[in-house]
Order: C-alpha cells, then sequence, then structure tokens
C-alpha cells in the first residue's frame, strides 16, 4: 500500500528537505503540500491523505488550530506534528489534542519515515522520554504544573510574553485584537498565580518554555 503524504509548513526549503526524505520511501508519496493553517484545512478538505505532517508553527492558524478542527473535519486522517519545538513544550499537549505521533525538526532526517508508516498503520509514534512522561500525567501520583492547565491559545499567548513580547506585537503576530490578548493575559495570570508579566517571563524561563 502507498502511504498518500500531505506537508504542510510554512517554509518552503523545509517542504522541500522533506519530500526529498520521503522520495527515498517506496511505500509513500508526498500528495499535497500547504504553508499555512488554512490552506491546510482546505487540502485536507479536496484531497485524499492517509498522513498529514503538519508544523506547530503555521501563519494564520497554527497547528495546534488546525489540529482541533481535523478532527471532526477528516476523523480517519493520521497526523504528525512536526516542531522545531523541544518534545517538553508541545507533545504531551499535542497527542491530548488528537495527534498520532510528534517529532521535532532536529531528528526528521531519521525518523520521519519510520514515524509515518508507524502512524500510517495505526499506531502512535512517541519516544521512550515521552512515552515516560505520558505515562507520569496518567498515573495516580502525578500533580499538574500550573502551565499544563493553560488552554492551547494561553500557552500560546504565554510562551511569547516569555520571548518579550508586548502585548500589542502578540496582538499583531496572531491576528486578534489587543484586548484580546489583555483578556488572555489575566487569565495566565490567574491559572499560574502570578502577578506581572514579568513574573509570566521568569516562570516560562525557568521550565523553558519561551520560543
Amino acid at each position: 500500500m502507498t502511504i498518500r503524504v500531505l506537508v504542510a509548513d510554512d517554509h518552503e526549503v523545509v517542504r522541500r528537505g522533506l519530500k526529498q526524505i520521503l522520495d527515498e520511501a517506496p511505500d509513500i508519496v508526498v500528495a499535497g503540500e500547504a504553508s499555512t493553517g488554512q490552506e491546510t484545512l482546505k487540502a485536507v478538505r479536496e484531497g485524499d491523505f492517509d498522513v498529514l505532517v503538519l508544523d506547530i508553527a503555521m501563519p494564520e492558524l497554527s497547528g495546534m488550530d488546525v489540529l482541533k478542527q481535523l478532527g471532526s473535519l477528516k476523523p480517519g486522517l493520521r497526523i504528525l506534528m512536526l516542531s522545531m519545538y523541544p518534545e517538553e513544550q508541545y507533545a504531551v499537549r499535542s497527542l491530548k489534542g488528537g495527534a498520532d505521533g510528534y517529532i521535532t525538526k532536529n531528528n526528521v532526517a531519521d525518523e520521519l519515515v519510520a514515524a509515518i508508516r508507524k502512524v500510517a498503520q495505526g499506531g502512535k509514534y512517541i519516544t521512550l522520554t515521552l512515552a515516560e512522561k505520558l505515562a507520569a500525567t496518567l498515573g495516580s501520583e502525578y500533580i499538574a504544573e500550573p502551565h499544563e492547565m493553560l488552554s492551547d491559545r494561553e500557552y500560546q499567548v504565554m510562551r511569547k510574553f516569555a520571548a518579550g513580547k508586548s502585548v500589542k506585537e502578540i496582538a499583531a503576530e496572531l491576528s486578534l485584537s489587543v484586548k484580546t490578548i489583555s483578556t488572555y493575559r489575566t487569565r495566565i495570570l490567574e491559572k499560574l498565580d502570578l502577578r506581572s508579566t514579568a513574573e509570566i517571563i521568569r516562570y516560562a524561563l525557568e521550565r523553558n518554555l519561551s520560543e
């Protein structure tokens, strides 16, 4: 069986590199490409794919936003999240959101083909480290960190604050109003039991959660 793959990443160089890796696999074909979140959803609606390789950091709609919509849009599509962020930042969140696997761009050359084959067969592709963390989150003695209680959007905004960006800059990047970002900031402060943006930055940096 040939595995039909849709590659979604906003960088053409990255898409070309992924395609080059996959072209060497006789049982995998890149049947489509997308460079934005909206393009990804459109391609999924109109095309026929077995696996979506989805970058988390996408314009218009982030990979996490796309992931949320795919459950109802195309329930049978297998989704492999691709990210430049370390596992501890997004992997658990992605898998809980419906993804079937998570690999980082640092390891893509070694893992991509195996990961696609694994998820195409109905399995989950995760590293041993991530498997241990997932097991811990399901254990009765596990105590979640405060940031794990944030919504995906709140988590995204928190990381942008941690990178030193202002409310206005974040609003522009996410195509949201300043008022909306200010509301997210308030929620983040409440959930993390913090009092200022400076404390959000310190909290995130101490846990290696900044962009």
